[in-house]
């Protein structure tokens, strides 16, 4: 039975996040129909990561299993085909060894977000940045992120209802810089809490504004409270670009 490897693109505004629910459209729902339409078969793919609602992905990775080969170009193509109505797009296709997992073989995950940071409002970008207005010190947001970095509890950057089994987490990489009218933060680990990036973005805005010191960042990880996180980043600003698996 051969396994397939995707890598896919989403524009999350319109699911109600990747994960496939009963009457809910989600970009896992999407996808499944799009395999079972040329395909025939009826599956149930596993992903690198579950984004939330309006959450996007430049560089999503899913893996399944077909009862026949095909060859790769042409599951992306008739993939691709059953998916033009939709906002998802097969970017690649490779057959791997039955052994390969795209959540369980992934030994890191790239995410990013976007922040347009001028007066106006959006109109090309709607939906896929964060407004904010008022000027934002990138460098006083990157210096602040820093304090992230590292194997930390990251109690306070974890939602509620997370389901992880332990608040502690290796951040590897944390980076604000400037980009023309946006301001982009990177995070890179090996995985993250439920809602944590968007927690830690919120967060760096307001030390970007000028409400936070740069060190508030470090104590607020420290009080390992949820109460001493900032305001949690809207959706629409956050991307999956990569997910990186060794070999």
């Amino acid at each position: 039975m051969p396994r397939y490897r995707l890598t896919v693109e989403y524009d999350g505004s319109g699911y109600n996040g990747f994960q496939a629910q009963a009457g809910q459209p989600t970009v896992q729902g999407a996808l499944e129909r799009a395999i079972a339409a040329f395909s025939g078969q009826r599956v149930r793919l596993a992903a690198a990561g579950r984004t939330d609602t309006g959450v996007h992905a430049t560089g999503q990775v899913v893996s399944f299993d077909l009862d026949r080969a095909w060859p790769a170009r042409t599951v992306m193509n008739a993939m691709n085909a059953h998916l033009i109505e939709e906002e998802v797009a097969v970017l690649d296709c490779a057959e791997v060894d039955p052994e390969w997992h795209a959540r369980f073989s992934a030994t890191g995950r790239r995410y990013l977000y976007r922040i347009l940071n001028r007066p106006g409002r959006p109109a090309l970008d709607l939906g896929r940045v964060w407004h904010v207005k008022k000027p934002l010190d990138a460098g006083a947001m990157h210096a602040a992120a820093q304090a992230l970095v590292g194997f930390r509890d990251f109690t306070t950057f974890r939602d509620a209802g997370c389901q992880s089994a332990s608040p502690e987490k290796t951040l590897d990489v944390a980076a604000v810089t400037r980009v023309g009218e946006e301001v982009h933060l990177a995070f890179e680990a090996r995985s993250f809490l439920h809602r944590q990036v968007r927690s830690m973005t919120g967060t760096l805005v307001e030390v970007g504004l000028g409400r936070w010191a740069v060190e508030d960042v470090a104590a607020a990880l420290a009080a390992r409270d949820r109460t001493a996180c900032g305001p949690v980043a809207p959706a629409e600003g956050l991307y999956l670009t990569g997910v990186r698996y060794d070999g």
